[in-house]
């Protein structure tokens, strides 16, 4: 199986130290194998869709900034 590097910064690393039941090369690979597929679905869904770049970008846009609303009301 090939393998991969994967860097993290001292504190992270510090944490995960005090958890060696803990099989991280598992957990990482979990967590890319699910990454992996969620981007597939997209793709696989994006690929029937008839919007354009345009109109996706404008509907991000539309969730960040009610995103944010959402954050600065909550903090208020």
């Amino acid at each position: 199986m090939p393998s991969i590097t994967v860097n993290v910064d001292d504190d992270l690393k510090e944490r995960m130290k005090k958890h060696p039941e803990i099989n991280w090369s598992e957990v990482t690979r979990q967590a890319v194998q699910e990454k992996i597929e969620t981007l597939e679905m997209m793709d696989e869904l994006a690929s029937e869709s008839e919007l354009t770049e345009r109109d996706v970008q404008e509907i991000a846009n539309g969730i960040n900034e009610r995103g944010r609303e959402r954050v600065e009301g909550e903090s208020e």
